[in-house]
């Protein structure tokens, strides 16, 4: 038996009762003592495991499609954003702080298997809990890198993980490990994403900024590997090349941060580069396997950047681009459902999948591997 936070209806506005806070709690003790992959999970859990998706709504109720996903088992996890690109409005997830929290708490108490609930929180022009919705204001990684005082870093690393964990949300997609190496970077400088060109300064500030997150239980995620802060153009919008721009340079935070153990999990580019492989890093096994999960040893979880960006769904279709991620070694496939919308792309995805597993097409191996390692992430969390 599970809390029951929708008794039919969606939830608008308020605040969680001390009640219905001790309760969750108790359930979510309950669930993550059972998070260890078993021989008997069925391949259609296994698949579910290793979606995220984006959902339209600032509440969830029975009849949400996000929630029938979830009931099905067809994800899991959610990625919350403050604006809708297509309808281009704000407050597509996020309207307030009390909002938010009661949506985290609410879709998690639909879950048999506790969700990720990821968000983009690096600070600056890139974060998704603004001032105007509430929420403290915050600070690039550009402006920390120029600071360059570690605790300053750990200061606001630390007030952004303890917001999250008291808002119910539990991954970050940062800290941006890309080096600074094009300033005129439209998606990494203009935006003040990279904290340096140094590599060294950003392996450190990354380094503070996931020992923050891990000290309020809040996972992480090294991003954009193997480097985009070399690239001229914005993987959202098309085909990014960097064989003439990309550095060995850019490998060195995610190698530094790896191998000291600072690594939850490894966000992939959807960059091109004719030196590793015919295809972008996200799809590319020479990549994954090759420069990350070989090279750098790493043995975590692998995720990719959403797979609606156009550098990947302008030039592949939804089934190739499926099949060659996962078997190029993604665990875990991101669908913001921002730049596209499809209230069916869980269930669409999953069934893909699993056609594509009894036809051989994709391994079972690589399915239950991956499942392994997100369950292995799952059960770090409490």
């Amino acid at each position: 038996m599970k809390p029951s936070l929708a008794c039919g209806s969606c939830f608008h506005h308020g605040k969680l009762t001390n009640s219905v806070n001790v309760l969750l709690f108790f359930f979510a003790l309950c669930f993550y003592t059972s998070l260890a992959a078993k021989p008997t999970d069925s391949l259609d859990l296994k698949i579910g495991q290793l979606l995220m998706v984006g959902f339209r709504g600032v509440s969830v109720c029975d009849t949400s499609p996000i929630v029938q996903d979830i009931r099905h088992g067809r994800i899991g996890g959610v990625i919350l954003f403050d604006y809708d690109v297509l309808d281009r409005k704000s407050g597509r997830n996020i309207q307030s702080p009390s909002q938010v929290k009661l949506l985290c708490a609410t879709l998690q108490s639909y879950s048999h298997t506790p969700l990720l609930i990821a968000i983009d929180e690096e600070g600056g022009k890139v974060n998704r809990l603004k001032p105007k919705y509430g929420f403290p204001q915050t600070v690039s990684a550009a402006y920390l890198g120029r600071l360059n005082s570690l605790d300053s870093t750990r200061l606001y690393a630390t007030r952004t993980a303890t917001l999250l964990s008291e808002l119910g949300i539990n991954l970050n997609f940062a800290p941006v490990c890309d080096v600074n190496v094009n300033p005129q970077n439209p998606v990494i400088a203009k935006l003040e994403r990279s904290f340096s060109r140094n590599p060294d300064s950003v392996s450190m500030h990354a380094t503070a900024v996931v020992a923050a997150h891990r000290a309020k239980h809040i996972l992480t995620a090294l991003k954009h590997f193997p480097g985009h802060g070399s690239s001229t153009s914005d993987s959202h919008l098309g085909f990014v090349d960097v064989s003439n721009t990309w550095n060995r340079v850019e490998l060195a935070p995610f190698q530094t941060l790896i191998s000291q153990g600072n690594a939850d999990i490894v966000m992939t580019a959807h960059i091109f580069n004719v030196a590793w492989d015919t295809l972008p890093a996200t799809l590319s096994k020479k990549v994954i396997q090759g420069m990350l999960r070989e090279e750098l040893k790493f043995d975590g979880v692998v995720c990719s950047d959403d797979m609606q960006m156009k550098a990947i769904a302008a030039h592949y279709g939804l089934e190739d681009a499926l099949k060659l991620a996962l078997n190029a070694g993604v665990d875990l496939l991101i669908f913001g459902n921002n730049l596209d919308y499809d209230e069916h792309i869980a269930e669409n995805v999953c069934t893909l999948i699993k056609a594509m597993v009894s036809r051989g097409d994709i391994a079972q191996e690589h399915i239950d591997k991956a499942y392994q390692r997100v369950m292995r992430l799952k059960s770090r969390l409490y």
